[in-house]
């Protein structure tokens, strides 16, 4: 009989979610603690989620069951950087209904989250897996497993044959698939087949408690809300990037070191990022824009603070498959470190399955608008167009980019 593709429980658990939802939270804990934040879903596609609205509430309301066990936050007080005080908050953390909103609005599915950043921040993941998962359990019925990780083992076998194991020395991949995963069953699988079919190149995941079933490691630092909640937590606009950063730089004390840098866009963060910070900081993150574009960029900008860049590591993880990431690791081989993060390709493909296009993104931090422009057009988000212009405005953003 063929394996289920699907589990009785959607989010497993309060691991079950992104690394970097944890880091965050920890520095929110200890520099934010009442911070106020707001929340959207949106499916960019337009694709209707109408059907499934019933059970996507009964899979919200079940988070509540969730509390973290004394094994799990064992495996948080194995990793240094995780601070006692933060372990003893998780172990009373649970997710309050009373922050989120599941409804249709403009003939559309519509989620919101609002109340204290500190007990919202980890609502994000579960929630788009949570509708993934349901949505793929309506539409495709009749997948089984062996589907996923056949079409895995296909794209492995093609870069065998496509790449020597000596080209591949330096090739790195990880799964960063939690929130457009087909079920946690497939992540499931992507992870045990690529930790044991593919040792030395695949180097983690960003699922925690994927990483700690089969003892791996997380992978994960920050992500756009950090830099778009700074545009509201007090310095001047024109220096939020930089108070994100400082702030970043005094909870980690130079671990956790790579840098998100399409928020408000790479040539407005790289005049931020000065040596201070290219020093302190091991690398950046692509997550919008032409991805080898963006390396010559950052390239360029290492050199120019006179710092080595085959010091420093470029992470990749937008929309990436393997013959992308074997693209601009053959391109950038021997210049600078390189490494991948690989999403929807890696936990949602599979053969005739449409996978999903959704984001939750944070579009207000105490009261006031936050937005996150990016280096493609059509990726910005904002529900207030005047703040977007002002922001483009104090930093001088180009709208024709």
């Amino acid at each position: 009989m063929a394996e289920s593709v699907f589990s009785d429980r959607i989010v497993q658990n309060l691991l079950d979610t992104d690394f970097y939802k944890l880091t965050m939270m920890q520095a929110v804990l200890h520099n934010y603690p009442n911070a106020e934040v707001e929340w959207e879903f949106r499916c960019r596609n337009a694709e209707d989620l109408k059907p499934y609205l019933a059970e996507i509430r009964y899979q919200i309301e079940r988070l509540t069951e969730i509390s973290i066990t004394a094994d799990q936050l064992a495996f948080l007080e194995r990793i240094p950087f995780i601070k006692p005080d933060f372990i003893r908050f998780l172990s009373l953390f649970r997710f309050n209904m009373r922050y989120v909103q599941a409804g249709i609005e403009d003939d559309q599915l519509c989620i919101r989250l609002r109340g204290p950043w500190l007990h919202v921040i980890l609502f994000e993941i579960p929630l788009l897996a949570i509708v993934s998962e349901v949505r793929n359990r309506y539409r495709y019925r009749e997948v089984i497993l062996e589907q996923a990780s056949e079409r895995l083992y296909q794209k492995l076998d093609w870069l065998k044959g496509e790449a020597s194991a000596s080209e591949l020395e330096g090739f790195q991949i990880a799964d960063f698939g939690t929130r457009r995963r087909f079920s946690y069953r497939v992540q499931e699988e992507m992870v045990h087949i690529l930790k044991r079919d593919f040792p030395g190149r695949f180097v983690g995941t960003s699922n925690v408690h994927l990483a700690r079933e089969f003892d791996i490691k997380p992978i994960g630092t920050m992500a756009h809300e950090w830099l778009m909640s700074h545009q509201q937590l007090g310095p001047r606009l024109i220096d939020s990037q930089i108070a994100a950063l400082d702030c970043w730089v005094r909870e980690y004390r130079g671990l956790l070191g790579i840098a998100l840098t399409d928020c408000i866009t790479t040539d407005a963060f790289l005049k931020d990022f000065d040596l201070y910070f290219a020093k302190l900081f091991d690398g950046l993150r692509h997550d919008s824009g032409d991805p080898l574009e963006w390396a010559e960029k950052c390239i360029r900008h290492y050199e120019r603070l006179g710092i080595d860049p085959q010091t420093k590591t470029l992470v990749f993880s937008d929309g990436l498959d393997l013959p992308k990431a074997l693209e601009l690791y053959r391109a950038l081989h021997g210049r600078i470190h390189v490494s991948f993060g690989i999403g929807t390709n890696l936990t949602c493909d599979i053969p005739g399955v449409v996978p999903m296009n959704i984001v939750i993104k944070m579009t207000a931090c105490n009261g006031q608008p936050v937005a996150k422009i990016s280096d493609t057009p059509g990726k910005t988000q904002c529900r207030d167009e005047n703040f977007v212009a002002y922001l483009k405005h104090v930093f001088r953003v180009s709208d024709a980019r």
